[in-house]
């Protein structure tokens, strides 16, 4: 049998950490094909209005939720809210992410538990709800790591672990949830210029790749929906890192 493109037109999509940032641009993009789009943030509740007026003013049905995803109750009321107002879920990206730095031994308990609740274990959570909700009709998770995943960065060992800990729960998930539900990773490299970056030193980053550049959000939000569209991938991690992980 042929497969067919999916189309997103009228579909559902939940982006968590989608008010600002990588997240925001991955919800817009879904809204831009068409896809009803719930805007998941923590706290940024200035930027997820802003979002919000975005999506509408695309056309789509959109709303706002918000949720500490440190909390599995509250993890569980988003998605109660979800399945009373949008009735079914088609996609799930789990983009929000905390990034904290320090020496290995200056990690308090405290930071550890904080970075793996809100990288590891709350993808894992809301992957569970959404799959639920999504039904026998299925859907797509795509989870959003970054090259420590592959890579242990020594400043940031609590923040290393946690993704390294979602590449294989995304590769255990594409096996436990076929073929109703497909489950796939991106790991984005250098997108944002952060202020510990001059643009000089920003620019010097990009000239460190293979492609000489750096890239940008809408890069990760193309590799999104086409990750959503192609239904013979599943279990992939796709780098969108200008080839970073090369070096």
């Amino acid at each position: 049998m042929t497969s067919r493109t999916i189309e997103l037109n009228g579909k559902t999509a939940l982006v968590t950490g989608s008010a600002r940032r990588i997240g925001r641009e991955i919800g817009l993009e879904l809204a831009r094909q068409g896809m009803n789009l719930i805007i998941h943030h923590g706290s940024s509740d200035a930027e997820a209005a802003s979002a919000l007026r975005e999506a509408q003013a695309l056309g789509v049905q959109a709303q706002v939720i918000k949720a500490d995803l440190r909390d599995p109750g509250q993890i569980s009321a988003m998605f109660a809210q979800v399945e009373r107002t949008m009735e079914r879920l088609d996609v799930l990206v789990n983009s929000a992410s905390v990034f904290a730095s320090g020496a290995f031994l200056e990690v308090t308990l405290e930071a550890w538990q904080s970075a793996l609740a809100v990288n590891l274990t709350a993808p894992f959570l809301c992957s569970q709800h959404a799959a639920r909700l999504m039904g026998e009709q299925g859907g797509t998770i795509i989870n959003i790591l970054d090259l420590s995943a592959y890579a242990p960065w020594k400043s940031y060992p609590h923040h290393s672990v946690s993704k390294a800990g979602l590449k294989m729960l995304t590769e255990v998930m594409a096996l436990s949830l076929a073929p109703r539900i497909r489950v796939n990773g991106i790991a984005p490299g250098p997108m944002l210029r952060d202020e510990g970056n001059s643009p000089e030193q920003w620019e010097r980053i990009g000239q460190r790749l293979p492609l000489k550049h750096t890239g940008d959000p809408a890069d990760v939000a193309r590799a999104v929906t086409f990750l959503a569209t192609e239904p013979f991938i599943t279990g992939a991690i796709l780098q969108v890192d200008g080839g970073e992980l090369l070096l």
